[in-house]
């Protein structure tokens, strides 16, 4: 069964954009559909020289025959989708459920509350306000909405027909594990689920049609917004290691620390994940820096990689090292 799944084994930020994009490209997808909660949760593709900062389009769109769908476990932004339809000029291969929800002005203004604002200093996309009223059954959907209607379509039909088919189907997961509301760092999380079991479900397709689970980490652990970090360094200690990012959608600094091998180890089963990627590698190791070739790597490389294997007990196939979405180390058989 040719269908995967993407997912973050840590709180986001860990390049699922980069493997997604690597992916579709090397793999020529048929059909990616982005799952997760919505455009609160950013994935950055660096393509032919060109940057691309999405929160509803999959990263799979760098592959011009591929499908990109959104799931209707998904909330949608309808003027942020219109944007990266014109900055990816993807409009002739979009489909979005009939189902998604639709985040609306009071949304987003719900969001600046002292509480989801101050204390859980959420990205103030409107994302939680909607899953509530969702789960309240007030919320409006996509099909409800005209600016949508040359999109809509019935995106687990045609998954689900994708995959009897035999065609290359990936499901594209958005934040990280212990951003999940069930197994993560409650409260500081986001509004549902995100683990690989649920993006199954954002996109209507049952466990048993799903081969393989990617989930991807990088070689050293961030987190944007409130709650625990273990090992968290300083902003002056992350400048001084290169650790420094910022947040796709909030453009907020985002804290850093060393690479958790417990935390990756509980991500591994809570996920069922069969292979991880491990990205940005020639942060740690600049020798490293865009070489595709495991052979290649320095030996302190391999040994950092051997020891995450012999921890996880999953093999790491996919090595970014370096920002381009071809910039990859591919161990797969």
């Amino acid at each position: 069964m040719p269908c995967s799944v993407v997912v973050c084994g840590f709180f986001g930020d860990t390049g699922k954009g980069k493997v997604i994009s690597y992916l579709a490209l090397k793999d020529k997808l048929n059909v990616t559909a982005r799952a997760g909660v919505g455009p609160n949760a950013g994935h950055t593709v660096l393509f032919e020289g060109k940057k691309y900062g999405l929160s509803m389009l999959p990263s799979a769109f760098v592959y011009p025959k591929c499908r990109l769908l959104v799931g209707p476990g998904v909330l949608i932004n309808p003027d942020t989708l219109t944007r990266e339809l014109a900055q990816t000029k993807s409009e002739s291969r979009v489909g979005v459920d009939t189902q998604c929800a639709v985040i609306e002005a009071r949304h987003i203004e719900a969001d600046k509350s002292a509480h989801l604002a101050k204390d859980i200093r959420t990205t103030g996309t409107g994302t939680g306000p909607c899953n509530a009223e969702r789960a309240l059954r007030m919320v409006k959907l996509a099909r409800d909405v005209p600016k949508l209607k040359d999109y809509l379509t019935d995106v687990p039909l045609e998954v689900n027909e994708a995959i009897d088919e035999g065609k290359r189907v990936l499901i594209e997961g958005t934040q990280g594990t212990y951003l999940s509301l069930y197994h993560g760092t409650y409260p500081y999380c986001t509004s549902k689920d995100v683990t690989a079991a649920a993006a199954c479900s954002d996109v209507g397709v049952g466990p048993t049609k799903v081969d393989d689970i990617v989930i991807v980490f990088k070689a050293f652990t961030t987190r944007v917004g409130a709650g625990p970090l273990p090992d968290e360094i300083s902003e002056e200690e992350a400048e001084k290691r290169g650790w420094v990012e910022y947040g796709t959608v909030t453009g907020r600094p985002r804290r850093a620390a060393p690479f958790s091998r417990e935390l990756a180890k509980r991500a591994v089963m809570l996920n069922g994940a069969t292979q991880a990627a491990l990205t940005k590698l020639d942060v740690l190791f600049p020798e490293c820096r865009g070489l595709k070739s495991y052979n290649k790597l320095s030996k302190e490389a391999k040994t950092f990689v051997e020891n995450i294997e012999k921890e996880i007990k999953i093999p790491v196939s996919l090595i970014g090292t370096g920002p381009d979405a071809l910039e990859m180390v591919d161990r797969r058989k």
